[in-house]
């Protein structure tokens, strides 16, 4: 008796999980054609074929829906960044190859950039997702980001410098992942990856003539 609540419990739980990745699935369609503002848990539910009230026992609005979305291709970033970060043992190819980790993530997965950015349905503008969710992803940014920032602090830059490279970094990063992404790059006749080795050994080379 004891053993079938076990198997029932298991079963129950593998049910409300595969319900949850529908809806997550669904979701996802929803904001990549509506957007953040334009999407609705009514509109997300009919996409996943079930009633608001299960969508709320999974989420309690849309923007906690987009927030665990946007969390699960963070983690995905970090892993990755990480993963690239940790294959060197050379402190200036473990900053290229982190780097360059960050931007073949989102140049490989375009619509996962848009969903970092917000740029579903409404182009660039200030959009949060609720205090305590934007500090979350944040973090997970940044977290991603660190393998970076610890390049740069392995290369001798101190915390306040590696900071700033960090940053120019990922700004650097963004704005050729953004002219690949809406075919600007095409006016300067070359590609977003050969500019972004160019940017490395710059700062590569900035670094070594300081010290």
């Amino acid at each position: 008796m004891a053993l079938s609540r076990a198997v029932k419990r298991k079963e129950n739980l593998a049910s409300s999980d595969s319900k949850r990745d529908l809806i997550i699935a669904a979701a996802r369609r929803v904001f990549e054609s509506e957007g953040l503002e334009g999407a609705s848990l009514r509109g997300i539910a009919k996409e996943a074929g079930y009633t608001p009230a299960a969508l709320y026992f999974h989420f309690d609005s849309k923007e906690a829906l987009y927030a665990e979305i946007l969390a699960e291709s963070l983690e995905a970033l970090a892993k990755r960044v990480n993963a690239a970060f940790r294959s060197e043992t050379d402190l200036e190819n473990r900053l290229r190859r982190a780097a360059m980790a960050f931007y073949y993530f989102y140049s490989a997965n375009p619509r996962d950039l848009d969903l970092g950015f917000y740029l579903f349905k409404g182009g660039m503008s200030p959009v949060g997702l609720g205090k305590e969710r934007d500090n979350k992803l944040n973090d997970q940014l940044w977290e991603a980001l660190a393998p970076i920032n610890q390049a740069f602090l392995d290369l001798g830059q101190d915390e306040d410098q590696a900071k700033a490279l960090t940053a120019g970094t990922f700004a650097h990063t963004s704005g050729m992942l953004l002219l690949e992404h809406t075919g600007r790059m095409r006016l300067f006749d070359t590609t977003g990856e050969l500019l972004m080795h160019s940017y490395l050994d710059n700062q590569l080379k900035l670094i070594a003539d300081k010290s």
